[in-house]
């Protein structure tokens, strides 16, 4: 068009057509400045000032906030310490998720479900490795035994005690549940019986409850994962088929001891691998806690790609390789280790309990008060039948007995949570029409011990005057003992020919010493004896504790404490020549060793080795309490007459 009206103009030059010049000029000059306009309104829009693309940031944008309104809510939890005096954190977070669930069905849209996928790959793992890691190994070792038997034993029973009775109570309930057949059942006991961890290690920190109850709640909660996944798949795989035989269940029973030592095997491996990549890793301190983060995530990862235990695996791979990681790696390394899995547990822990209110709130829900009752009712009786049964046989096999108090409270501590929410979501809605029942009793079960069990546990624990958990150091004394009572009853089994769990231990650390040490500790580390290594962990928790409190008048104090400690120092003025020799007199005395006695000893040898064990005693307590010249002089005696 601009050229058309540019030849017009010269035509009418040539012919001297002067009044159309001007009007095509006119046109000319328009079509230029409609141009420059076009132009610049498509250079905007090919170049934009600001736009707006929300679905590129979503995903990520929509997790921060999440992980932000969990943080949030746990940092106003513990702001007010009258609220969290009476009601325990897992159920403010439950009701905030009820809160923000409601608010998003307002707004007109669907809440988020918690996705089975994303509970067991991404939420959970985090809390049991920070478990397992940290998991309290004498406590747990010493009552391995009872633990186990009521992982197992008492799962069984609530799973076929829960199956049977909620079997007949549909039979005689007319109308709707006479559809819920008997396999139907026990996969809903097998669900819905299991003892949660998330759950009790929200509820069991908060009331401070002593060790020994502690560890055999929280620890049946992690070991029966195994029957729990076994009997779950096994009923789903039943009910699949339609028909059951003898040999299928075998075979069940075939994969429970192939699931629950499968995932121990994998996890022990993953342990290993991590402690022996930890002793190279002496000249990038960086990658230190990296190592131990993705070996554990890989032990849980491989596990589940077989169907075997992945929460024995992660608690495996974290009890292995913790001794021989922590003698390998810096102190900067184990720091960044310890805050990072409690930080990475305690937003994976929020972030469930909140998104259970909000699931709850999404449905879909089919109510049935009869089911709901009866589920409600069976789970605590079958709970507290199952604890008084099997501690009545435990009891005769136990040095230390359960007394009807920590029967009481191992029976109200057991709380479900968001594990079984989960394997009931993963149900096929197609060979399993009473979903939606289900999902609704099981929401009902875990409110119902979260709220009811997890607010009067409390005051039922001050009630009965449980003993609590005592707030004391450790100290280099009460190792000595602890080692040497260990040691004594170690020899005495040795003696009597009774090769109870002392010997075993006595032989498993002997071994651990000799061969494994060797190979998985670089450094003198992997000679280092046993107390002086204690004392270097005494010593890191303490030196962290002083950096957790940030106090001045801790800061001041420490100052005007190491002004005299330095004078001191100052004034022993001890050579290094001198300083070496000390240190290897109480190296090796403080290497206890052990005198292998033999079955044909006679009782004249008996009385000589207890002769020998009560000048031991006297050089822990020489040790213990004197650190002057008459000290060496006493451990250069003590260490003449034992050998």
């Amino acid at each position: 068009m601009l050229v058309y009206y540019i030849l017009l103009v010269l035509i009418s030059v040539v012919t001297s057509d002067y009044s159309t010049v001007t009007s095509y000029t006119f046109q000319i000059y328009t079509l230029v400045f409609y141009g420059i306009c076009h132009s610049y309104i498509n250079y905007s829009r090919v170049f934009p000032v600001l736009s707006i693309n929300y679905d590129y940031v979503q995903m990520p944008f929509e997790v921060s906030l999440w992980i932000l309104l969990a943080s949030l809510m746990k940092l106003g939890f513990h702001l007010l310490p009258v609220l969290s005096g009476v009601v325990p954190e897992s159920c403010l977070l439950i009701v905030v998720g009820l809160l923000v669930g409601g608010l998003i069905r307002v707004m007109g849209k669907n809440p988020p479900v918690l996705d089975s996928q994303l509970f067991f790959l991404c939420l959970l793992p985090p809390i049991i490795l920070d478990a397992g890691y940290f998991l309290p190994i004498r406590p747990f070792t010493e009552n391995a035994g009872t633990i186990l038997t009521f992982a197992v034993l008492g799962t069984l029973w609530n799973v076929f005690f829960m199956g049977a009775v909620l079997y007949g109570a549909c039979r005689l309930e007319a109308g709707r549940l006479a559809s819920v057949d008997l396999l139907s059942c026990l996969l809903f006991g097998s669900i819905v019986s299991a003892v949660d961890p998330v759950a009790v290690l929200a509820v069991f920190e908060e009331i401070h409850i002593n060790e020994l109850l502690h560890i055999l709640v929280f620890g049946e909660s992690l070991l029966n994962d195994a029957v729990t996944v076994v009997l779950y798949h096994l009923f789903e795989e039943f009910a699949h088929a339609g028909e059951v035989t003898v040999g299928d269940v075998f075979l069940g029973v075939v994969c429970f001891f192939v699931v629950a030592l499968g995932g121990v095997l994998v996890g022990g491996v993953y342990g290993v691998l991590a402690a022996f990549t930890s002793r190279f890793t002496s000249h990038t301190r960086v990658i230190e806690p990296l190592f131990v983060f993705l070996y554990s995530y890989m032990a849980y990862l491989s596990a589940e790609v077989f169907h075997l235990s992945g929460i024995m695996a992660l608690i495996a791979c974290g009890v292995v390789m913790r001794p021989y990681v922590e003698a390998n790696i810096s102190h900067k390394s184990y720091t960044t280790i310890k805050y990072f899995l409690k930080m990475w547990s305690s937003v994976s822990e929020t972030l469930i309990f909140i998104f259970l209110g909000v699931s709850t709130v999404a449905g879909p829900h089919a109510w049935n008060w009869t089911f709901v009752s009866i589920t409600i009712v069976l789970c605590l009786l079958s709970r507290v039948l199952g604890v008084v049964g099997l501690t009545y046989i435990i009891n005769k096999y136990r040095m230390v007995k359960l007394s009807g108090k920590d029967q009481f409270i191992v029976a109200y501590g057991g709380l479900r949570g968001a594990i079984a929410f989960s394997l009931a979501f993963l149900l096929s809605s197609d060979d399993f029409p009473m979903k939606d029942m289900f999902l609704t009793a099981i929401i009902t079960v875990i409110f119902f011990t979260v709220f009811v069990q997890g607010m009067t546990i409390r005051p039922l624990v001050d009630l009965l005057a449980v003993k609590k958990r005592k707030q004391s150091k450790c100290s280099i004394n009460e190792e000595i003992h602890t080692q040497f009572l260990e040691h004594l009853l170690a020899g005495i089994e040795g003696v009597c020919g009774h090769y109870g769990h002392h010997h075993w231990r006595h032989k498993l650390n002997r071994f651990n010493k000799r061969y494994i040490k060797r190979c998985l500790i670089g450094g003198e580390r992997s000679q280092e004896p046993q107390l002086i290594s204690f004392y270097n962990k005494m010593e890191l928790k303490q030196a962290l504790m002083l950096l957790e409190s940030n106090s001045s008048a801790n800061l001041s104090a420490g100052v005007t404490a190491a002004i005299p400690r330095q004078r001191s120092r100052k004034t022993l003025n001890i050579s290094k020549e001198r300083e070496e020799e000390i240190r290897k007199i109480l190296r090796g005395n403080l290497q206890k060793t052990r005198q292998r006695v033999r079955h044909t000893h006679t009782h004249t040898h008996t009385d000589t080795h207890r002769h020998t064990h009560t000048h031991t005693v006297t050089h822990t307590l020489s040790h213990t309490h004197t650190h002057t010249l008459s000290h060496r002089h006493t451990h250069t005696h003590t260490h003449t007459l034992t050998y």
